[in-house]
């Protein structure tokens, strides 16, 4: 309930902007923005993504995909994607086609960038904000890093949370290929216990990137930045923090 007035408060400020300008003559342009806004809160709906608008104008947008086991509405994915709008970042979940279909497998590589783009193309049409982030839990982060080296148009910067380096026990099957083709700032937020790459793993492998790339790592965190004696609302807090202080420093 929550999500979906601040969607519809994201909307009604959207038109009070361009309806205060003039309530005379220009009064039909607000008219024209409100349906304009709902028909771009509309289409992410159509495609079961969900918007999460900020609080206050928007800082950035960042289009937020799932990892693979889990969709847009686990509560990792809800609860940080709420932490950042409160952070003052619009931030549009959506599910990739197998999980809509229902399926356990994810699709290949194509088929889930061309998704990805898909949602991040509804969002920019929703969304106020200048800047665009993408980023994502684990499969989803690593879908991300395919779009910024393929050049995703005006994007800002990445954000991974826990980047799948090899899968669990295979450290010689490494998804590291097309990192050297990123030219945008990038967060990696990696568990110090991460059997899909650890810190100590994942670091060679980011120094052979030209842009900016920072690592955080959680302390005795692991794969899904999980820390022992800590709630899920902390740590979700946490990540949303870091993620929120690389989207507001920077500028590319």
């Amino acid at each position: 309930m929550r999500g979906w007035l601040g969607c519809l408060g994201h909307w009604v400020a959207s038109v009070v902007q361009v309806a205060s300008v003039d309530w005379g003559e220009h009064a039909i342009h607000a008219t024209e923005a409100a349906q304009a806004t709902w028909a771009t809160y509309m289409e992410l709906t159509q495609l079961g993504a969900k918007p999460y608008a900020a609080e206050g104008a928007p800082d950035a947008l960042f289009v937020f995909a799932h990892g693979a086991g889990a969709g847009q509405h686990h509560p990792f994915m809800a609860g940080v994607s709420r932490a950042l709008a409160a952070r003052g970042i619009d931030v549009v979940t959506f599910d990739f086609p197998y999980k809509r279909l229902q399926k356990a497998a994810p699709d290949r590589p194509p088929v889930l960038e061309s998704a990805f783009r898909e949602a991040v193309d509804a969002a920019r049409r929703w969304s106020r904000a200048t800047r665009l982030f993408i980023g994502g839990k684990s499969m989803g982060g690593r879908i991300a890093t395919h779009l910024a080296a393929q050049g995703l148009e005006s994007l800002s910067g990445v954000v991974c949370f826990g980047y799948p380096l090899h899968p669990p026990g295979k450290p010689d099957q490494l998804r590291v290929a097309h990192l050297p083709s990123i030219m945008v700032p990038m967060l990696i937020i990696q568990g110090e216990r991460d059997a899909f790459g650890t810190p100590a793993e994942l670091k060679p492998h980011l120094d052979a990137i030209n842009a900016g790339v920072r690592l955080h790592v959680i302390a005795r965190g692991d794969h899904s930045l999980t820390v022992r004696g800590r709630t899920a609302a902390d740590t979700q807090s946490e990540l949303a923090e870091i993620a929120a202080g690389f989207i507001s420093g920077s500028s590319a």
